[in-house]
C-alpha cells in the first residue's frame, strides 16, 4: 500500500520547523508582553544575545520574534539594516498622533459592522458594553481609581463589539495596533485618572452603544471614530503638561 506520509528526513525537517516556529511565538509573545507592560522601557537596546541569554533559546526564533515586532511597530531598527542594532520603539506624540488616528478609523469600522449584526447580535453587543461601562462609571466615582482596572475596562469595552463583528485581516489590525496604543495608556493614564478625562469617555461610550442598539451603522461608526479622536485630544493636552516620554534610556 502506497501512503503519502513523509519518509524520515522530511518528517525531521517538518518536525524542527513547527518546534522553531513554537519557539518564535513563544519569544515573541513573551518580548511583547514586556514591550506593552513597560518591563522594557522605550529606546531599550534588543542585543541578540541578550535576549537569547534571557529567554534560553537560540538566536533563529529570536530573529525571527524580532522580525515580527518590528511588524508590529513594537521595535525597530537603527543604522545599516544587516549591521544596526534593535531597540524598543520610543514613544513620540507625533506616533500617538498616528497611532490613534488609525485605531480609531479601524475601531469605527467594528462598531459599523456591530450595528449592522442582527438584533439578536446587536443586544448581546449591547449588553456587554453596558456592563463594562457600568464598571467603569462606578471605577471613575472613586477618589482613588484603580488605574490598571480603569485601562482593561476601556479595552474589554471596545473589544466586545470588535470582536463581535469583525473578520479575521479586521481583528489582527487592530490586535497589533491596540498593542502599540496600550503603551501610551499606560504611561498617561494616571494622569487622565486624576483629572477626571475618564469621566469625558463615558459619554462617548454611551452614545456608541445607543448607536450599536438601534442599527444605526454610521452613527456607530462616527462616535466610534470621536472617542478616540477625543481621547486623542485628552491625552495631547497631558504630553503638553508632562512632555514627550520619547525615550526612557
Amino acid at each position: 500500500m502506497v501512503t503519502n506520509r513523509p519518509q524520515g528526513p522530511a518528517r525531521r525537517r517538518r518536525t524542527s520547523q513547527s518546534a522553531g516556529r513554537t519557539l518564535a511565538d513563544a519569544a515573541h509573545a513573551r518580548l511583547r508582553d514586556s514591550i506593552v507592560t513597560l518591563r522594557l522601557a522605550p529606546g531599550a537596546p534588543l542585543a541578540e544575545v541578550e535576549v537569547c541569554r534571557r529567554l534560553g533559546i537560540s538566536r533563529t526564533p529570536v530573529r525571527a520574534a524580532l522580525a515580527r515586532l518590528q511588524q508590529e511597530g513594537l521595535v525597530e531598527t537603527t543604522g545599516a539594516t544587516r549591521s544596526g542594532r534593535v531597540r524598543v520603539a520610543p514613544l513620540t506624540a507625533a506616533d500617538m498622533r498616528e497611532l490613534f488616528l488609525m485605531v480609531g478609523a479601524l475601531d469605527g469600522v467594528a462598531a459599523r459592522l456591530a450595528a449592522e449584526l442582527p438584533e439578536v447580535g446587536r443586544q448581546a453587543v449591547v449588553h456587554d458594553a453596558e456592563a463594562i461601562n457600568a464598571r467603569l462609571r462606578a471605577l471613575s466615582a472613586t477618589d482613588a481609581s484603580d488605574i490598571r482596572a480603569a485601562q482593561d475596562l476601556d479595552v474589554r469595552f471596545h473589544r466586545c463589539y470588535e470582536q463581535a463583528a469583525s473578520g479575521p485581516r479586521l481583528l489582527a489590525k487592530l490586535a497589533a495596533l491596540h498593542a502599540r496604543r496600550e503603551r501610551y495608556v499606560r504611561v498617561y493614564t494616571e494622569a487622565l485618572v486624576h483629572t477626571h478625562s475618564v469621566r469625558e469617555s463615558l459619554g462617548e461610550h454611551g452614545a456608541i452603544v445607543e448607536a450599536i442598539a438601534r442599527g444605526d451603522a454610521d452613527a456607530a461608526e462616527r462616535h466610534a471614530l470621536f472617542n478616540y479622536r477625543n481621547a486623542l485630544a485628552r491625552y495631547w493636552r497631558i504630553v503638553a503638561i508632562h512632555g514627550d516620554r520619547s525615550s526612557w534610556v
